[in-house]
């Protein structure tokens, strides 16, 4: 199960240009294109004439052109013209979805249109403040339910064992970790200091760390897809403000549902501590992604294990905590869902 009557990432910006791009979103098959004027428009990948795949078309003048027959549906969804008549029956339509671009990101509504409020969409304004955090982007297919993901990125007990020689360090720095967490509206949110630790490899390339580092991090789950973090370090026992650490920076992390089986994992890694540096902004990414790519080939291998086994006998240890508040608030969404629809 989904949840629909919510904003996910259908694209990167910068991924949506005058070529359709086709998307499977919550196991709906969705083309993305841009208008003549630039705005983009979000349709079912279905024409109305044949059921052909309209991301097999073209974008033109009105809209998207069929490429089986070449009737034109403009961006709400109403075909505007069919070759060799003037008529246009009037249940020409395809359905078209409630679609937002927002700091770099194009969101889109799959549940209910009258729920679609644009206010809701988390705000991100460090993709628009690129003096002050330059960032590199990037979007990963994962083969695994994009919970999975989301069960990843907020346990970071993890990190000694899977990112040992990259953004890791020590596993008991992190299993001991000083954590402190707490429900939000839309969530939960967790900070956790890990004091006096030893600086993993890529802390020391990015900053040169020579002794031994204090290191905070702040996670922020929106439900129900969405992580903000915000990563610093500096020297120990410096006492230092977070705003004043020598090394900080903010990672963004979307999850939307492809099936159930399968997720689109948008991420941006955004340089706080030397930003009139580009190489260090790439440096930076770079050594993010190698982590992600990690998380990627353990989600994949443990979706491929659940699907053959299911879930029964698994069991709960304490770093779970936090993972099962995030399920719980997503099972509650799922449930007013169906209230609202028994209720129709």
């Amino acid at each position: 199960m989904f949840v629909r009557n919510a904003w996910y990432i259908a694209a990167w910006g910068d991924e949506i240009g005058d070529t359709p791009l086709a998307r499977r979103i919550c196991n709906e098959p969705i083309v993305l294109f841009r208008d003549r004027a630039g705005s983009a428009a979000a349709l079912a990948d279905r024409c109305c004439h044949r059921s052909a795949p309209l991301s097999l078309g073209t974008v033109v003048e009105g809209g998207i052109q069929c490429g089986y027959h070449g009737l034109v549906i403009d961006a709400t969804g109403k075909c505007v013209k069919v070759p060799g008549q003037r008529q246009i029956p009037t249940d020409a339509t395809v359905r078209s979805y409630p679609l937002v671009e927002k700091n770099q990101f194009v969101w889109i509504w799959l549940g209910d249109p009258a729920l679609a409020d644009p206010a809701s969409i988390i705000d991100f304004p460090y993709h628009d403040d690129h003096a002050a955090w330059p960032h590199k982007h990037t979007m990963y297919p994962i083969k695994g339910n994009y919970m999975l993901m989301v069960d990843n990125l907020m346990d970071l007990t993890h990190l000694g064992y899977l990112h040992g020689r990259t953004i890791g360090g020590n596993p008991s720095q992190h299993v001991e970790a000083e954590m402190k967490t707490v429900r939000t509206p839309t969530g939960v949110k967790f900070t956790r200091w890990m004091r006096n630790s030893l600086p993993p490899p890529s802390y020391v390339k990015a900053a040169g760390f020579a002794g031994r580092i204090d290191r905070l991090q702040s996670f922020e789950f929106v439900a129900p897809s969405t992580i903000l973090q915000w990563t610093g370090a500096t020297d120990a026992g410096s006492g230092r403000d977070p705003d004043d650490f020598e090394f900080k920076f903010r990672l963004f992390h979307g999850l939307t549902p492809e099936t159930e089986t399968s997720c689109f994992y948008f991420w941006s890694a955004a340089n706080g501590y030397r930003q009139n540096e580009p190489a260090a902004t790439e440096q930076l990414y770079g050594e993010i992604a190698v982590a992600f790519l990690e998380d990627q080939a353990m989600v994949e291998a443990q979706q491929a294990r659940l699907g053959e086994f299911g879930e029964g006998g698994l069991v709960d240890i304490a770093s779970d905590a936090t993972r099962m508040t995030m399920r719980r608030h997503v099972d509650r969404m799922i449930a007013a869902e169906r209230q609202l629809q028994a209720a129709e």
